[in-house]
This record gives structure tokens, C-alpha cells and sequence, in this order.
């Protein structure tokens, strides 16, 4: 017998890959929350989207575009100014499966509550399980209509190159593309989050054609910098304005935006995210002038959602890879999921998943129906808000115990563990860091009691008179002045966050599931760690819901 014989002779108590294996099929929550929100028809092509995106191939394709991150290419061999970005071919194989899936597009056909933006959540949900980094031009492409279509000039020319399912990634005249990317530019190294710090200008240029201004200044963060074209905001003669910059012009020729240097960031590494300045380019007022901000925070709150869905998606993943090491590793004599406080651990673990799951679906059915009634339009506007905020920052704790449970293989980069643990920090920080978000909750409270009312009333209707979700139902109703001050603000939106997600779990959830929830985030029978359920819960269910694979 060879050596290498006598090695695979041996047990080596070491699990296999978790892929190839269908992301659709193995969760215990998607089918079921995407058909209580009006998504049913869409089921078969979803498991097909399941099974291709949970492929060997499509894993390594996140692996090696997060492993060669895009380099900036500023002039060419000869001097000239080029700009461009060159990726891997495994993220351009990433942005041609997404693209001809539709991720980007497909809700734009979709009529109001037929399932069609609630599907396209569910793709991008799997989708950044497995590579999140290239979902950003995906997902400000998929967001910037709403935004474009105040300027319905420039929407009838954008929109057509926009809803296509064609990648076509070379740096030419957009009107010769086959399938264009829009991107957004907002923050300036002196601002931040404060974009009325901002100090880009745009002067008007009428003689470059009607709605034309010439943009000067820069911008301190934009990702995905290869689009076609951004939503940028710069101060205009009437204020903070709107307009879209395309990187090559309809003559061809490059427009004056120069690409300063790539950020070297934490994670998303697959994701180019630059500096850009901004010489005299050439733009086109979206919206009304001095109006810039109201505009583009359409886009924004798309973007927001999918930001949102990327951190359960994380948490989703990461889970999915402890449940199956744990399933198929065995320590002390028994399997390690058969372990009582690992069993504690992985059903604490997925119950922060499901109760996520349910959130961000939920929220993706009432996105899309936001234009049917004032009750969906106001759960929207906060829930959008409470979610962001709340989900990532459970996302960073979920990733975190999750590669904990499986060690030492969890930790080496080969692991997609490592990259998920990079990534979950992203989501907190893009499109309004928590205290943003936090204040944003707050000042829409104190805007509009109305929306408070909406909040209570989806509240009380899931929850079907559970008697732990009453109480605190009364105890919103009956908040304080001061408890609406900014300090409280986070303490606020962490209890509507632990409210909605028990609501939600009661009545679409597993009822093993929701007492989980509720008896420890809610009644605070809880030690805040994960693996600190109460003993008399079903965590060996629970925990087995988290294997895939496994009902």
C-alpha cells in the first residue's frame, strides 16, 4: 500500500466543502417567506438560481476575485491618460451571472405587488452569500431609476441601456454598449456623512447643450468606479444639486474624471472603491436644481435595502458553514452539533438568522408595494432605517461566533469564513453608519406620528396578542418626550428592531424558533452571548435547522 493510500485509509474527522449544494432549497426560511410575500410564481427559477450560485465554480469565482483585487491602470505605455480598472476574470464572471440573472433590472417590469423586486432580493440574497464585493454596481444599477426618472430627458436614454441583461464591462460611447452600469458619488473627504459640507461645484454650461453643467471638485469614496456613469451631487448657482456624469461621452471621447488611487480596505476586495476628481466634466442636472439631496436619496434607500439583505446574507452563510462543520465533526464521542452547548450555540445562532430572514423579506414586500398606501409607504421608511441599523450590526457578532464554532478551519483563508468576517463590518458603515441611521429613525418619528402608528399596528397584527410583544407594544405608546431625544436614540431602535423581528417570527416563523427569540432577546432571559439560551427550549430542532441539507 502507498503512503498517500495509507493516509486516505485514515479517518481524518475533518468535513468536507459544504458546496456544491442549492442555497434555495437548503434554507429553512426562504421558500416560505417569499411566498407570503407574493413571490409564489417565482419559486422554480429561484431553486434553479439556487443551485447554479451554490456551484463549486461560482465559490471559487468569490474566492479568486477577493484573492486579486482590481488594480488602477491611470495611463497607458505611452503616457496617456487611461483610468481604468482592471479586475479579474473571475469578478467579471461574478457580473455576467448576476446581470443575465437580472439582479440588476428585473423589478423595474414588475408590477406592484406581483413578487418581482421581492425575487430579485431573494437572488441578490443568495448571491452575496457566496460574493457580495461585485453586488454593488448591481446594486446602485438597480437603484438609480428611481432617482433618474425625476429627469425624464435623460431617463428615456439611460433607462433603455440599463434594462438589458448584457455585461458588457468595455470603457466605450455608452449608446454602442450593449448593457451599461450606473454608480453615485456623494462623499467628500471634509464631510462625510454630512453632504451639506460638501464643496464639488457645478457651473452651468449652456452652450454644451440644454441641462449641462461643467462639474469641478472630488469625491473621497466611490465604488465600482468602472460604470458607465454616476449620480453625483456639487453645489450649483441654486445649491446642493444632482447630475449625471457618464465616464465616456457621447462623442467618445473620455470625460475629464480622473481616478486618483484605489482605497486598500479592510474587505470587499473584489470591489474597486476609489477617489475621484472631477476637472471640468461634463454633467446633467437630475431633478430640480438645489434639490440634489431629495434626489438622490431615492437611490440611497434602495441601496440601503440591499446593504440590509447583504448582512443577513453574510449571516446567512456563515451559520450555514458552522451547521455543517458541526454536523460532520465529532469531538468527546459525539458529534459536535449533538454536543449540548454547541447545540446551544448554532440555535442561538440560527435564530438570529431566521428572525433576520423573515425581516428583510418582509421589508423587500413592503418596498414594493410602498406605492399602493400609506401604511406600506410609512413601514417603509422606517423599517428600511430600524433593519439597517439593527441586522448589521448583528451580522458582525453572527460571523464572529459562527467561525469560532468551526476553529482553527475557519480562520485560514482557504475557509470563506475569513472573507464573510471582512465583509460584515462594510454594512454598518455604507449608506449611513449606525448613528445616521439611528437619528434617521428618529427624526422620522418626530416628522410624522403617523408613522409611529403604522409601525404599531404591523407590530400588533403579527404578533397576534402574544402577551410579551403587548407589553412593549404599550410601552412605544406611551414613550416619553426625552425617550425621543438623540441619546436614546439607539435604545430606541434596538427595541423596535427586537419587536418587529419576535412579531414577524410568531406569525410566519417556526414556533420553536419564535419562544427562542422572544424568551431571550425580548424578555431578556438572555446572557447577551451567544450559546446562553434558556435549557428548556428545543435547541437540538433549533440547531439542526441551521445544517443544510436538514429539515
Amino acid at each position: 500500500m502507498s503512503h498517500n493510500s495509507e493516509l486516505n485509509s485514515v479517518k481524518t474527522n475533518q468535513p468536507s466543502a459544504l458546496e456544491p449544494y442549492n442555497l434555495f432549497t437548503t434554507d429553512p426560511v426562504l421558500k416560505n417567506a417569499l411566498r407570503l410575500e407574493g413571490a409564489s410564481t417565482r419559486i422554480n427559477d429561484l431553486e434553479n438560481f439556487g443551485a447554479k450560485v451554490g456551484s463549486v465554480e461560482t465559490f471559487e469565482w468569490g474566492h479568486q476575485s477577493n484573492r486579486h483585487s482590481p488594480e488602477l491602470v491611470t495611463h497607458d505605455r505611452f503616457g496617456k491618460r487611461v483610468d481604468e480598472v482592471h479586475y479579474h476574470p473571475s469578478y467579471h464572471s461574478l457580473m455576467k451571472l448576476s446581470i443575465e440573472s437580472g439582479l440588476h433590472c428585473s423589478h423595474y417590469g414588475s408590477a406592484p405587488g406581483d413578487g418581482g423586486y421581492v425575487a430579485r432580493m431573494a437572488k441578490m440574497f443568495m448571491m452575496a452569500q457566496v460574493e457580495v464585493g461585485h453586488g454593488c454596481s448591481i446594486s446602485m444599477t438597480g437603484a438609480v431609476l428611481p432617482a433618474l426618472r425625476d429627469q425624464p430627458s435623460l431617463a428615456s436614454i439611460w433607462e433603455p441601456r440599463i434594462r438589458t441583461n448584457s455585461y458588457d464591462y468595455r470603457l466605450i460611447n455608452p449608446a454602442e454598449k450593449s448593457g451599461c452600469l450606473l454608480g453615485m458619488g456623494l462623499t467628500e473627504r471634509q464631510g462625510g456623512s454630512d453632504l451639506r459640507a460638501n464643496s464639488s461645484t457645478a457651473a452651468p454650461a449652456p452652450e454644451e447643450g440644454e441641462d449641462c453643467y461643467h462639474l469641478t471638485g472630488h469625491k473621497w469614496f466611490t465604488s465600482a468606479p468602472m460604470c458607465d456613469a454616476f449620480l453625483v451631487l456639487a453645489n450649483s448657482p441654486r445649491g446642493l444639486s444632482c447630475f449625471l456624469v457618464p465616464r465616456v461621452l457621447s462623442d467618445g471621447t473620455q470625460n475629464s474624471i480622473s481616478l486618483m488611487r484605489l482605497k486598500d480596505k479592510l474587505g470587499n476586495r473584489s470591489n474597486a472603491s476609489s477617489e475621484i476628481e472631477y476637472n471640468n466634466a461634463k454633467g446633467w442636472i437630475v431633478g430640480e436644481e438645489g434639490r440634489g439631496i431629495p434626489t438622490i436619496i431615492k437611490m440611497v434607500n434602495a441601496t440601503r435595502v440591499d446593504c440590509t439583505t447583504w448582512a443577513a446574507a453574510l449571516m446567512r452563510q456563515a451559520v450555514a458553514q458552522a451547521g455543517w462543520h458541526v454536523s460532520n465533526r465529532s469531538a468527546f464521542g459525539k458529534t459536535l452539533v449533538d454536543q449540548p452547548l454547541m447545540a446551544n450555540v448554532v440555535a442561538d445562532l440560527e435564530v438570529e438568522v431566521e428572525a433576520a430572514s423573515h425581516m428583510i423579506f418582509r421589508l423587500a414586500g413592503l418596498y414594493e408595494r410602498s406605492s399602493l398606501g400609506e401604511q406600506e409607504a410609512n413601514l417603509v421608511r422606517i423599517g428600511s432605517a430600524v433593519a439597517k441599523y439593527w441586522l448589521s450590526k448583528r451580522s458582525i457578532a453572527v460571523v464572529s461566533e459562527a467561525l469560532e464554532c468551526v476553529g482553527g478551519n475557519g480562520y485560514v483563508e482557504e475557509s470563506i469564513l475569513p472573507r464573510l468576517y471582512r465583509e460584515a463590518p462594510l454594512n454598518s458603515i455604507w449608506e449611513g453608519a449606525g448613528n445616521v441611521i439611528a437619528l434617521d429613525v428618529l427624526r422620522a418619528l418626530n416628522r410624522s406620528p403617523n408613522t409611529m402608528e403604522s409601525f404599531l399596528v404591523e407590530i400588533s397584527e403579527l404578533g397576534n396578542g402574544h402577551p410579551e410583544i403587548n407589553k412593549n407594544i404599550e410601552m412605544l405608546k406611551k414613550l416619553p418626550s426625552e425617550q425621543l431625544k438623540e441619546v436614546n436614540a439607539r435604545r430606541l431602535v434596538e427595541l423596535m428592531a427586537k419587536l418587529w423581528s419576535s412579531a414577524l417570527l410568531i406569525s410566519r416563523g417556526e414556533q420553536i424558533v419564535a419562544d427562542a427569540y422572544i424568551s431571550s432577546r425580548l424578555s431578556n432571559d438572555w446572557g447577551n452571548q451567544f450559546g446562553s439560551l434558556p435549557a428548556n427550549l428545543a435547541l437540538k430542532d433549533i440547531a439542526q435547522r441551521a445544517v443544510p441539507g436538514r429539515t
